[in-house]
């Protein structure tokens, strides 16, 4: 057994990175330290502490810990681990949305451009992330119209040039006719676009077509010039942002009664040319240094656009120590500069003012969603807590159902829960939904110790029509609360048309609140079919391999890692099966006969 106080007394007095566990073994903290002993050890001393330790103290039931050399391999340690792991008590970078990024395969003989959403370590460049991905695709489009680069997606050399060619959109490098060192001029010239740097373009473009006309070749001159006047159209509308550093990010932060913001501006070439922003919840009682550099740690440990120096208020306590892992991963001086005074602070303020305007933006929005579901659901007070519920199975096989949270107008997938129908043996939805009712109620009501549900909602959505509603209201009325029930209900394609009551009027909605609604609701559906779909799976797994006489963990790995699935494994013939590890021919021959 564990004992706290004993392992304490042997923590070493080096750098490390330290893991907090529970009882599950679970990993609910990371954090790195100087000395590990005083760092550790200062979690279990009676001094004061914010509800956030305090809460997380509570949970600790051991501990472990991974000497390091020195306080910059414990950072990049506790980066990896905490991107890894996603500890609950850490400040993780929770963000659903999927940015697009304008990547360009400089690695490729001839180099296209085009929109990703996914970051991938290939030697590319990628330029980002585009909050709006409508200025993406504009920027994108405008490069297509500017530059004669190749859209085709795949690269060859053909005997036909395509229909960009002759449109006079592509300079046809597949047929010959253009050389790669001419092709990445034009890519260069984009690259700096992206960068910022319009004023080193047009000072190269003027010389290009003063040379182009000297030489009497007023096509080419008249196509240099049609270039630079879109870009100085295109650059006239960036925000300058009066600082002379190149290439910089200005980080500024916001809290609110429930949540932190932080907004980053990319400024490029003296130019403010995005910026993103990001939320936290529960968070209060971290100050504001301790969130920053909390995210910088995760936001920049896989980031291809590193700046050269990141702007904030705060003096970082690791600021030293964050300013040398930058500097390795990005292989350039990265400077941290916490700012007191001038332009620089001006434009601090300016992010952390937007950052307060973001915050203030999603309030109202939640309040108008909040106060929209209160006047439709005819409710005295805001349903702050609205759970929705949803059975999956296949002819009455596996049969499971899941439960989605709705808190203060915001889906809590953390809230998430899962259920095995215990009671019902056949294909009985109604039946089942009664029974995760009155599970789900139980536990609030007869054990009020415990954490699994929490309060009581105050409505509950259920995926379908008035058959899951009288369900529903059948749990409810063995506990004699008061909850509201509402059903969600689907056209034809599947989605959701509206919501209906238990006397099933149909609630006319907003088309915001309809389209929560309908994340609602796909939520719900998508928890309970992964989960149905797990069991299945696992189900198919144990009863069709782990009875073959010979079969263990193992050798079911190595035939499943071969072959990918059970039912290729069927497929497969004795000669096949034999060239896995551990399998011999007389094995291959009863995993035949037992999958016949």
């Amino acid at each position: 057994m564990f004992n706290i106080e004993e392992e304490l007394k042997k923590l070493p007095k080096k750098p490390g990175v330290y893991l907090m566990k529970d009882k599950n073994d679970n990993i609910i903290y990371v954090g790195k330290a100087i000395n590990l002993k005083n760092r550790v050890s200062s979690y279990f001393r009676k001094t004061d502490k914010t509800s956030r330790i305090l809460k997380m103290v509570s949970l600790i039931d051991h501990f472990e810990y991974i000497v390091v050399d020195n306080e910059a391999e414990a950072l990049i340690l506790e980066c990896n681990l905490i991107k890894k792991n996603r500890p609950k008590f850490n400040v993780l970078l929770k963000d659903d949305k999927t940015y697009p990024y304008i990547k360009i395969d400089i690695k490729s003989e001839y180099p296209n451009v085009v929109i990703t959403r996914k970051i991938v370590n290939d030697g590319s460049k990628y330029f980002g992330p585009y909050a709006n991905p409508g200025a993406a695709k504009e920027m994108l489009n405008f490069i297509k119209q500017k530059y004669k680069i190749r859209q085709c997606r795949n690269f060859k050399y053909t005997d036909r040039a395509c229909l960009n060619y002759h449109i006079k959109r592509c300079f046809a490098p597949c047929m010959g006719y253009i050389s790669r060192e001419e092709y990445m001029k034009q890519i260069d010239e984009i690259i700096d676009l992206l960068e910022g740097k319009t004023n080193k373009i047009l000072k190269d473009l003027d010389n290009q077509m003063k040379e182009a006309a000297s030489k009497q070749e007023y096509e080419k001159a008249a196509y240099i010039r049609d270039r630079k006047l879109a870009i100085e159209r295109a650059s006239s509308v960036q925000k300058v942002s009066n600082i002379s550093d190149n290439n910089i990010d200005v980080i500024g932060l916001a809290r609110s009664e429930r949540e932190v913001c932080i907004e980053i501006f990319f400024v490029r070439g003296s130019k403010m040319i995005g910026r993103e922003h990001y939320f936290f919840n529960e968070l209060n009682d971290m100050e504001d240094r301790e969130i920053i550099s909390g995210f910088i740690k995760q936001y920049y440990i896989d980031n291809p656009n590193m700046p050269k120096k990141i702007m904030l208020r705060e003096v970082l306590d690791d600021e030293v120590v964050l300013e040398e892992w930058l500097s390795t991963v990005s292989e350039q001086k990265v400077e941290i500069h916490s700012t007191k005074k001038g332009k620089k602070l001006r434009f601090v303020e300016m992010a952390e003012n937007n950052a307060k305007v973001t915050l203030e933006n999603k309030e109202k929005e939640k309040n108008s969603i909040m106060l929209e579901l209160k006047d439709v659901l005819k409710m005295e007070k805001f349903p702050r807590k609205i759970e929705t519920y949803d059975i999956s199975n296949i002819s009455g096989e596996f049969m499971v159902a899941a439960m989605c949270v709705m808190q203060d107008g915001v889906i809590k997938k953390n809230l998430s829960r899962r259920f095995k129908i215990k009671t019902v043996l056949t294909q009985d939805d109604p039946r089942c939904m009664e029974e995760v009712i009155t599970r789900r109620l139980a536990r609030s009501i007869e054990n009020e110790n415990s954490t699994g549900f929490g309060n009581l909602p105050d409505a509950i959505f259920a995926d379908g029509g008035i058959t899951q509603i009288r369900a529903i209201r059948r749990a409810i009325d063995k506990y004699n609360v008061d909850i509201k029930i509402f059903g969600m209900v689907k056209n034809d394609k599947h989605q959701t048309r509206a919501l209906i009551d238990e006397q099933r009027n149909e609630i006319k909605i907003s088309e915001d609140l309809m389209l929560l609604i309908t994340r609602f609701q796909d939520t719900v559906h998508n928890t309970a079919i992964s989960y149905h779909r797990k069991l299945r799976e696992k189900s198919m797994m144990k009863s069709e391999l782990d009875d073959i006489n010979g079969i263990g963990k193992v050798k079911k790995q190595n035939l499943m890692k071969k072959f990918g699935s059970v039912e290729k494994i069927r497929q497969a013939n004795i000669e096949e099966l034999v060239s896995v590890k551990g399998i011999n021919e007389d094995l291959a021959k009863e995993i035949k006969k037992s999958l016949k």
